[in-house]
């Protein structure tokens, strides 16, 4: 006969039970999901012309050592890339060479992917811009900015 201590167990093992067996579905769902959005082409930046994901950069080629200007991000050199909940730019980065100077984070279908950073360089540099859509890896494209 089992004493009242060894029913209180077994009831908690089942309820655990049921609770995992009930979440675990859900997670095992959003592993899945993230696993399909890892693969080798989603871990490699793009760097190829694609016109709905290719970052267009527009600022001058040329700027005096420690003048501000402007530099304009648009993703899509032939066509603006869709802002919808379920396809959209996540973020849109510009770097001097290999260092970030500046990073934009973009709400579904609230806002445009193009933004515009204000930079002052002290050498000619290399401007990459990075962005990340929802459903492909990152895309990059760079411009050299002369300093005179």
């Amino acid at each position: 006969m089992k004493t009242r201590y060894e029913k209180l167990s077994l009831t908690a093992i089942i309820m655990t039970a049921l609770i995992v067996s009930f979440s675990a579905p859900q997670a095992a769902l959003a592993d899945a999901g993230q696993a399909e959005l890892i693969t080798p082409a989603f871990k490699a930046v793009s760097k190829a012309y694609d016109p709905k994901h290719t970052p267009k950069i527009t600022s001058p080629d040329k700027v005096a050592a420690g003048q501000w200007f402007d530099v304009t991000i648009e993703i899509g050199q032939g066509m603006r890339h869709p802002s919808l909940v379920e396809h959209h730019v996540r973020w849109i980065a510009l770097f001097k060479n290999d260092v970030e100077l500046a990073r934009a984070y973009l709400h579904p279908v609230q806002t445009s992917p193009k933004v515009t950073f204000t930079i002052a360089l002290e050498e000619t540099a290399e401007l990459r811009v990075l962005e990340e859509p929802t459903h492909s890896a990152a895309w990059e494209s760079s411009k050299t900015v002369k300093v005179e």
